[in-house]
């Protein structure tokens, strides 16, 4: 039941997830290796789930319960795939300024092998919990404000 309006689930979904972002950013930084580097990771995972909880998990509404959990962690897992996507992205940018690539189908390719690199960091029990929680939570609390507000 997808609509382009905004409605109190899309609103919900997107401040829930924009948490969510907030947390797992908190919850990957000590796990970095240079985690004093993190720069403004915390603000882009805050920005990025408030994106992704507003166009995934807002038109994800209308189901039940059970499955808004479903789709709770769906989105959970969109917003980490997008994470490590502007985080490496990031730090490509942030390598190209100092002249490291031969051309820019090599700049290209190492955003996706620091988005794997990072991804490779990003698997510990406290991040991984964080999804798992969020994303259920966020879920059922979207599907409750849709059920609630229509």
């Amino acid at each position: 039941m997808a609509t382009s309006m905004p409605t109190a689930a899309k609103a919900v979904g997107a401040i829930t997830f924009a948490i969510v972002g907030w947390l797992l950013a908190n919850a990957f930084i000590p796990g970095m290796p240079d985690a004093a580097s993190a720069g403004h990771l915390r603000e882009g995972g805050t920005v990025t789930g408030l994106f992704v909880g507003w166009m995934v998990m807002g038109n994800s509404v209308g189901h039940k319960y059970i499955d808004a959990i479903g789709y709770g962690w769906k989105t959970v897992i969109v917003l980490a795939f997008f994470c490590l996507l502007f985080l490496g992205l990031y730090e490509m940018l942030k390598q190209s300024t100092r002249m490291v690539y031969e051309g820019p189908i090599d700049a290209i390719l190492d955003i996706f092998a620091r988005m794997f690199d990072r991804a490779k960091e990003a698997i510990t029990f406290n991040v991984v919990l964080t999804m798992f929680v969020g994303g259920g939570i966020s879920g059922f609390v979207t599907e409750g404000a849709s059920r609630r507000w229509r």
